[in-house]
């Protein structure tokens, strides 16, 4: 009777491990994730603030650094909108749609998981560079695209293009077009249907798509190491700025600037967590309700 009454409590429990082994997968979880997360964290801020609040302050009122974060936020002000846009136009093709070339797209898609963010950055200087493709031109027309801020932005919009689609790309698929098919027959146009329809049911998905888009324009650094040409106060993003100060052993100074982005990772893992909890409840409601029918007035009928 006590073998029965254990099968049972595995069942329940979803698993057949012996409890210590259970306890021991968990402590070595919890040591790996201590070891290689929580400690480096906990050294950014310890060796930022190791001569006081007023030296980690100093370190961030530098001009060079104020710099840094402006073109660090400019960047992902420009950077993630324009994935927003290709990523909801790329999941709604690749997602709702039939046609040829629609595994290229999907493989376009994914090439920056692909390519490493240094190569991407040479190619943009084959291309756009003093010596490129297009190169002579630009120097006769006084556009500068490499070394400049342009130049950041196309790298960072090129590394960051998968994040919103992979993550919109599969809960378009789950959801299906029943609903926006029953929005188009009851007289909705195309906008209407976007915005009444698709949208409220893809929006926490979106919110973890945007989050980890602008997380990984800000940190960066591959592609716009190659492209920025490191000029100090106008072409260094945050990361290329720690570097260069803890190339010439200004560590507290460093370690200032990083602690600004483990926050930004800090605060990323937070909004993550609800997006992810709230995009998890929207699929668990959708799979247990049936499909509502849309009401008339998204519909643009009178109700």
């Amino acid at each position: 009777m006590s073998a029965v009454m254990r099968n049972k409590a595995a069942a329940r429990s979803g698993t057949t491990e012996a409890p210590w082994v259970r306890a021991l997968l968990i402590a070595l979880a919890l040591g790996f994730m201590v070891l290689f997360l929580v400690l480096p964290l906990a050294a950014v801020f310890a060796e930022a603030l190791r001569q006081g609040f007023a030296a980690y302050l100093a370190g961030l009122r530098e001009p060079d650094a104020w710099a840094a974060i402006r073109l660090t936020l400019l960047t992902a002000l420009i950077a993630v909108p324009l994935n927003l846009v290709f990523g909801i136009a790329a999941a709604w093709c690749i997602a709702k749609y039939e046609f040829k070339g629609k595994a290229f797209l999907t493989t376009l898609v994914d090439l920056p998981f692909s390519v490493s963010p240094v190569v991407a950055g040479l190619t943009y200087v084959l291309i756009f560079g003093a010596n490129g493709w297009i190169g002579p031109w630009l120097m006769a027309h006084d556009i500068k695209i490499i070394f400049a801020v342009p130049g950041i932005v196309l790298a960072t919009v090129f590394v960051t293009v998968p994040f919103i689609a992979r993550e919109l790309i599969p809960l378009m698929q789950a959801q299906g077009n029943d609903e926006e098919q029953a929005a188009i027959v009851l007289g909705a146009s195309g906008w209407q249907t976007f915005w009444h329809v698709t949208l409220p049911n893809i929006k926490w998905g979106l919110v973890y798509g945007v989050i980890l888009c602008n997380a990984r324009a800000m940190g960066e650094f591959g592609a716009v190491s190659v492209v920025s040409g490191h000029i100090r106060g106008q072409t260094n993003t945050m990361p290329l700025h720690v570097e260069i100060l803890y190339n010439e052993y200004q560590s507290v100074a460093a370690f200032a600037v990083a602690s600004l982005l483990a926050l930004l990772a800090l605060v990323t893992l937070v909004i993550k967590s609800i997006a992810e909890w709230r995009q998890e409840k929207q699929l668990r409601e959708a799979a247990e309700l049936p499909p509502e029918r849309p009401h008339a007035s998204a519909a643009g009928t009178p109700s």
